[in-house]
């Protein structure tokens, strides 16, 4: 253990934030292990595979570590060529090598003279999840306030936007009610479109050792998942049913007359309409599960899983298989009408825990990295527009500069096609990554930054637990915030932060209703434990205990009909053909796999995306590969794996490797709120290869 040192910091992927801790051979300058402390508040001494052995990407001979500049660009950008001509040094056919005072200064030159040309709001910029708190908030405040467009937006975008959306409606915050350990203390849990093993393994734990010595879970899901394995209630749903199930467990509840009357008397408004809207509603009686062919024991199921939801203190847990989808932000809102009814909120044990994908999409959410809020989801002075419609003012000519954080846009973005007939319409395009990813390739300029290993910041989790994170290396890369400072002072703004402890203190004024009494101080005190927004005097781990964080701190009830349509109609209909896709992760990779597939213990578990396809279609499948295709595009050749664990006509890939072209198959259709997509079904035609 020579040259040895112990160093603590929180791990840089899922939303659950793990803290973590290294042993890094300081002389070296090089992690050695990763493991979690045994009194690891989150951890609770175990991590997941990819908090354990994911860490090489830190190393990897392809890291970028020099900015660059696209050749074709600075043809086409003379002035701006002639300015940074003395330190441009050939890398490739593609790419020269600069500086970093070459790169920002070719980005400013550009940035002023399509603000010039087109307009202030010709620029936007995307991304900040994979970053710190720090970053995303300044990343912001600099589009806002020195360029001057109110274009802002992050990876909530294709994942948990609809889950703040349909918080906010009805209990007024979008974020988990109680901490992790909470589960320790619930009597009935409830999963919905989430495969929590895979995703979330650390919360899974906590889960499973529930669900073990008391036998009180139940699961929803279009497939069977691990979590099954230890349901009380194994539900395999047709896909797009959520809202209707959700809608069907609120029904019995008011039919059987579960609901706890005073709690809905003293902190709710609007259950009398609530209620008569869901009793006259035919979609809302499980009894139509029996014209759903195969699905028909759910009538029955739906009603037991009801009355013990509504008896007992329960917890409702959810992921991306309840917000991408068209109604999205209504099965959200369906969610949080069941915890009002019941009192199933504000308590220990009882509550609503979305579970975010990114380690810090919670984070950047609550600084401002969204077009229609301000840090502390203030209104902003102009609202911006969403990603998708940022796509759509690309195609239109109107958007013409985008500024980039580690957001994989042209790999994790629906409609893959139109995307790229998107992006070759910008004038520039300049990325901040780890790694030449797929966005990072079709850049102007990109620029090399710290990862969340090598940096000094705050990152908010999935429970909204504050955690400053500390270098387990050193490195002479730039932080996020440190070059988006450097564009800001040529783009004539007064940025002079010298620390991330600068930035953060900002955030402490400005964002002070969440975290006014959460400086770094104490922030390093409660590095294992964590702090839980709001932090003022003291952290609060459980929300709404006294009141809604509405205006009037009342609870709302927001009714949606599910609209009958996709693979439910076509049951109905006894017209049911060819096959619907689903789409999610696997335990040994993140996202984009830009980190993970650099870890040969986790890629080689998984090095393609796989196809999974139920034992009674295996006819259909008469090569070992196959290309999916929809209207919008194609992917590349698909391993095929015949299984037992999805439904027929029911298809199942992950989306990890960029080379797949999943995200190809996938069109516009999104939550018609706030615009996330609908990846998680689309029909789809098998072509064998």
């Amino acid at each position: 253990m020579e040259n040895i040192e112990t160093i603590d910091s929180v791990c840089t992927y899922c939303g659950v934030g793990c803290d973590i801790a290294a042993h890094v051979d300081v002389k070296e300058n090089k992690i050695k292990k990763v493991f979690a402390h045994p009194d690891g508040v989150v951890s609770q001494g175990k991590l997941c595979i990819k908090g354990k052995y994911g860490f090489d990407f830190v190393d990897a001979e392809d890291r970028l570590r020099t900015p660059r500049i696209r050749k074709s660009f600075l043809e086409k950008n003379p002035a701006i060529k002639e300015a940074v001509a003395s330190v441009l040094l050939d890398f490739d056919d593609t790419w020269y090598e600069c500086d970093l005072d070459a790169a920002t200064t070719a980005c400013a030159m550009k940035l002023k003279e399509i603000q010039a040309n087109y307009g202030r709001k010709s620029v936007a910029s995307i991304g900040g999840a994979r970053t710190s708190c720090e970053s995303s908030y300044f990343f912001q405040k600099f589009t806002r306030h020195t360029l001057n467009s109110p274009h802002v937006d992050n990876c909530a975008r294709v994942c948990h936007s609809p889950s703040l959306k349909g918080m906010r409606a009805t209990i007024g915050e979008g974020a988990a009610t109680n901490p992790y350990n909470d589960i320790y203390n619930a009597e009935f849990m409830i999963v919905i479109g989430s495969n929590t093993t895979e995703a979330h393994p650390i919360i899974a734990n906590r889960i499973l050792d529930v669900a073990r010595e008391h036998d009180n879970l139940a699961v929803f899901d279009v497939r069977e998942i691990k979590l099954h394995r230890f349901a009380k209630y194994k539900a395999i749903m047709p896909h797009e049913a959520n809202l209707l199930i959700l809608n069907m467990l609120a029904y019995v509840i008011i039919d059987e007359e579960l609901y706890d009357e005073s709690f809905i008397e003293d902190r709710t408004k609007g259950f009398a309409e609530f209620k008569e809207k869901i009793l006259n509603d035919p979609y809302a009686r499980p009894e139509y599960f029996n014209e759903i062919e195969g699905y028909e024991y759910l009538s029955k199921m739906v009603r037991k899983v009801a009355r013990e939801y509504a008896l007992k203190k329960s917890m409702i847990f959810w992921g991306l298989g309840i917000t991408e989808h068209l109604d999205g932000s209504y099965a959200v809102m369906a969610i949080t009408h069941l915890a009002l009814m019941t009192g199933n909120i504000g308590k220990a044990g009882a509550g609503l825990m979305p579970l975010r994908g990114q380690n810090n999409v919670q984070g950047t959410c609550d600084m401002g990295m969204l077009p229609y809020y301000d840090p502390d989801y203030q209104e902003p002075k102009e609202v911006g527009l969403m990603t998708p419609q940022l796509v759509d003012e690309m195609l239109e000519g109107r958007l013409k500069a985008v500024l980039n954080i580690g957001e994989d846009l042209t790999h994790i973005h629906p409609n893959l096609n139109k995307i790229d007939r998107a992006f070759k319409e910008l004038e520039l395009l300049f990325v901040q990554e780890l790694f030449m990813t797929d966005v990072a390739s079709r850049a102007d300029i990109v620029v090399g930054v710290k990862s969340a290993y090598e940096k000094t910041g705050v990152y908010v989790n999935a429970m909204r637990r504050l955690h400053l994170s500390q270098p387990l290396v050193k490195s002479d890369l730039p932080d996020d915030w440190e070059v988006l400072q450097i564009l800001d002072n040529k783009m004539g703004g007064d940025a002079n932060y010298k620390t991330s402890k600068d930035v953060w203190q900002e955030v402490q004024r400005v964002a002070y209703r969440r975290f006014s009494g959460a400086d770094y101080h104490r922030l390093e005190k409660h590095r294992k434990r964590g702090l839980q927004w709001p932090v003022h005097t003291e952290d609060t781990p459980i929300l709404h205990q006294l009141d809604f964080r509405t205006d009037d701190g009342y609870g709302r009830f927001v009714y949606h009909q599910y609209k009958l349509r996709g693979m439910i109609e076509e049951i109905v209909n006894k017209n049911l053909k060819g096959y619907h896709l689903t789409t999610g992760r696997t335990l040994a990779h993140y996202n984009n796999a830009a980190q993970t597939k650099r870890s040969a213990k986790l890629n080689d578990r998984y090095d393609e995306d796989i196809l999974l396809v139920c034992e009674e279609d295996a006819a259909d499948f008469t090569s070992e590969r196959v290309i999916l295709k929809s209207e919008f595009g194609q992917t590349t050749p698909l391993t095929v794996k015949i299984t037992d664990k999805v439904q027929p006509k029911t298809l199942f890939a992950t989306f990890h490797h960029a080379k797949s072209r999943i995200n190809e198959l996938f069109g516009d259709a999104r939550d018609e709120l706030i615009l996330t997509a609908a990846f998680k079904t689309i029909k789809v035609e098998v072509i064998n290869c």
